[in-house]
This record gives structure tokens, sequence and C-alpha cells, in this order.
């Protein structure tokens, strides 16, 4: 799937690590999921943008899986890498993991689709370089990508075509 202009997942891959802190914190000590979500569009801004060579907007979201409590005190990592490109808008996978520092590992505690979308200096989608699969595991990634935008498209002509029609 290589073709000129084309970018590797591996150069656009990105992660940014955090201490938790008790301002990130809900009442029973556990981090608020929004705290975690800002993290996760961060890095997948910066996936994004990496590959685009441009500024990047959040389109959607979707399917965000909170698996398991963040505490204070742990430090988390958010690593984003692409799975879709399409003509200006591209698939971003974050997956969340957490480490007690005093012991205990890393572990799953989330993970996140994140479509983004390339801009232009008016704000208008622009084209990016296409994608380069490498692998098999990126290549079954790209696959499952490609059918969950073909379903955002539906869905977003869907409740276009519905928001057209006058009230009844």
């Amino acid at each position: 799937m290589s073709s000129e202009g084309a970018h590797t997942v591996a150069a656009s891959r990105s992660s940014v690590v955090r201490l938790m802190v008790p301002s990130d914190a809900n009442f029973m000590g556990n981090i608020f999921g929004g705290t975690i979500l800002a993290e996760v569009d961060r890095v997948a801004y910066i996936t994004a943008t990496r590959h685009a060579g441009a500024d990047c907007v959040t389109a959607s979201f979707d399917r965000v899986d909170f698996i398991a409590p963040v505490h204070v005190g742990d430090v988390v990592e958010f690593v984003a890498t692409l799975t879709f490109v399409g003509r200006s808008a591209m698939e971003v996978w974050v997956e969340v993991r957490a480490e007690d520092l005093k012991g205990g590992g890393r572990r799953l505690v989330g993970n996140a689709y994140v479509t983004m979308v390339a801009v232009d200096d008016a704000g208008a989608p622009r084209p990016v370089p296409p994608l380069t699969i490498a692998n098999d595991a990126e290549r079954r990634r790209h696959g499952e990508a490609e059918r969950r935008m073909a379903v955002r498209r539906k869905t977003r002509a869907t409740e276009r075509a519905a928001a057209a029609r006058p009230e009844e």
C-alpha cells in the first residue's frame, strides 16, 4: 500500500506521559474521564499533525473505553497511532496505560479512536499524504479502520438528511 509521498505509521506515532495529580481527581480519588479525554485529544493531534504536516482539528471521538480507573499519583502514558488516512481525515487509535510508580507495573486503562481532519489556514479540509502500511498488524488495524470510517460517513449522511427535513 505504498505510494509516492506516503508516510509510515511509525513516522507519526507519538506518546505523552503525564503524572496524575489531585486537581485531576474526582471525589472518589479517581482521575476524571474528561482529563483522560483531553490528553487523548492532544496526543491524537500530535500524531495527525505529524502525518499531515498541517494543523488538524478533532472531528469525532468514537469507541472510547475506560477499562480501569486511574488514580492520583499514577503515571499515565498515552500512545497514538494512525490506523487510517483518507483524503483529509485520519483515524488515530490511542491506548492509555497507567503505572503506579511504587510498583505493580503498567496496566491498560483505556483506549479511543479519534478522527482528525487536516485543515488549511482558512479552516477548510486539505489533502494529506497517503499512509504506508508496513506489516500484518497495521494491515489488520487499517482494514478495521476502513470499516469504521464507512460507518461514520453513512451516519453523517443520515444525520444531514434528517436535519434537512422540516419538523413534523
